[in-house]
């Protein structure tokens, strides 16, 4: 079964990979991190190597069983696009996207010199899937503004940015070629402040450059008092997706089998279960 989320902008969580390493400031207080530590060591546990990488492809299957359409946030625990992921384990979950076009899958990374790159090719048809999005997550002016940029130049049908946690003004920055922006504070101890008029400033951006506007949340320490209202309402905006009819479940089956043989042959021998090793 999939995982329903509690994240606002999706409806659940897909994690064919666990684990990642901190590569800049919005890193600092990673929710994941945090929570996949707290199992470490404990036996049989999903966490049992707590945030350690490491691929998991049984996971990979999940999509074709669920009986309705979802919006996806691919690797919620991870980054799919970090070093140690093979190119050849990111194509098996970007064939699995283009396979279950009844869901929308939201990718997201920090690695976004690798995503332009294997989007540009080994990846390019799944880049042209409206089912797939692909977005980079933009902390500050320094590291996030130059994501924008190598994204602008993946070939991708759908753009997103996770502008979250978001730790200072971006200033004027462009949104040629994006197609949705998510804004949201950092939550949980530690968290540090955002200002109104950072998030005022993004949101008409997004209103002058007719793109789809949501904000997540205030955050701070306790998320649920500071809410998610700015200026009186919520914003809730989308791109334009088109939900399509989810195959009886032999038919989901029927690309699921086929799925595993395409996996098994670009893989020769090895089982997927060996690529973990």
């Amino acid at each position: 079964m999939s995982l329903n989320s509690h994240i606002e902008w999706t409806d659940a969580t897909w994690n064919p990979v666990r684990g990642c390493v901190k590569i800049s400031p919005g890193c600092k207080h990673c929710y994941a991190e945090t929570f996949a530590e707290r199992f470490r060591g404990v036996k049989g546990h999903p966490y049992e190597q707590g945030f350690d990488l490491r691929l998991v492809p049984e996971k990979l299957f999940e999509p074709f069983s669920w009986r309705s359409s979802k919006r996806v946030f691919v690797n919620s625990m991870s980054d799919l696009f970090q070093d140690g992921v093979p190119d050849g384990y990111i194509e098996l979950v970007a064939r699995v996207m283009a396979t279950t076009k009844w869901h929308t899958y939201q990718v997201l990374t920090k690695r976004a010199e690798r995503l332009r790159s294997l989007l540009s090719g080994k990846l390019l048809s799944a880049a042209e899937q409206e089912n797939v999005w692909w977005g980079v997550s933009v902390e500050d002016r320094k590291h996030g503004l130059r994501r924008i940029d190598e994204l602008r130049q993946a070939p991708a049908t759908v753009r997103f940015l996770s502008i979250e946690p978001l730790l200072e003004d971006l200033g004027e920055f462009d949104l040629s070629g994006i197609n949705w922006v998510i804004v949201g504070g950092e939550s949980g101890p530690g968290a540090r402040p955002m200002s109104k008029e950072w998030v005022v400033s993004i949101r008409d951006q997004c209103r002058d450059a007719g793109v789809p506007f949501f904000f997540k949340q205030w955050g701070g320490v306790r998320k649920a008092r500071n809410g998610r209202m700015l200026d009186g309402r919520t914003f809730d905006e989308y791109p334009t997706r088109e939900v399509v009819r989810v195959p009886d479940r032999s038919t989901c089956m029927s690309y699921a089998e086929s799925f595993r043989r395409v996996a098994e042959h670009s893989f020769g021998s090895r089982s997927l279960i060996q690529l973990t090793a």
